[in-house]
């Protein structure tokens, strides 16, 4: 479903992403993993508008991406999270999805005229909120919630994109273990009839979720394959715990 050949990105000269051949299969969860500095959220950026590439190719469904403004991508079918919490802390999480549902139907610009205009979207809203298990807090004001919570509020407003691919920038970063297994639930469940790439640095998410891992350190492609497979690799675990370890 998505694919790239040659992508890179430099800033000031060193690469931060460095000559990468990606292949994400449709329908699978796709999970990119590596040390600090490794080109991951770097990655993410380029695949989804934020950064344009110093060189390479980057398709969707077999059509050229490549340079595309996220706004354009998002039209095509492609939805990401944050890695650092971003809601309108008094709005409710009912005015949330409804907003990113009238901004999906190209009224985001009829702000002035919502309260009315919002009324057709309140079944949608109300099965998306139920999606992520947030239904009976739909009148809560966002800065209310726990942290996981909000997660879980920004993963609905990335579904309401109606994405066929869904890109998660650390999704359980910061959460206590109640909550990264809610987590991991939540993504199993909406991963039907959707393809997921994540960006994770908790290895159990990885492990628990993903039919494929690739790995980077230093820009690059250091392995890829099933999280069994590369969790073993000599050099993963050198990349990891040193050459010591490893």
């Amino acid at each position: 479903m998505l694919r790239t050949r040659g992508l890179s990105k430099s800033f000031s000269g060193f690469p931060a992403v460095n000559e990468v051949d990606l292949s994400i299969r449709r329908g699978s969860v796709h999970a990119l993993v590596g040390p600090n500095g490794a080109g991951k959220t770097t990655l993410f950026n380029l695949l989804t508008g934020f950064l344009k590439p110093s060189s390479g190719v980057i398709e969707l469904d077999g059509h050229d991406v490549t340079g595309m403004r996220p706004e354009q991508i998002a039209q095509r079918g492609v939805a990401r999270s944050f890695q650092i919490t971003s809601l309108f802390e008094e709005l409710t999480l009912r005015e949330h999805v409804e907003l990113a549902l009238q901004g999906r139907d190209g009224q985001g610009h009829r702000f002035w005229s919502s309260e009315k205009s919002l009324r057709r979207y309140r079944e949608e809203t109300d099965h998306l909120l139920a999606e992520v298990d947030l239904a009976s807090q739909a009148e809560t004001p966002a800065g209310s919630l726990a942290y996981g919570q909000k997660r879980a509020l920004e993963l609905a407003l990335a579904l309401a994109l109606s994405p066929r691919l869904l890109l998660l920038d650390e999704p359980t970063a910061g959460m206590g273990v109640e909550d990264v297994a809610r987590t991991i639930d939540l993504i199993q469940r909406v991963r039907q009839d959707r393809t997921v790439v994540l960006v994770e640095h908790n290895m159990k998410v990885v492990g628990d979720l993903t039919d494929q891992v690739t790995v980077l350190q230093f820009g690059k492609i250091l392995a890829e394959g099933p999280y069994e497979q590369v969790r073993n690799d000599p050099r993963v675990i050198t990349a990891y715990l040193g050459e010591s370890v490893a």
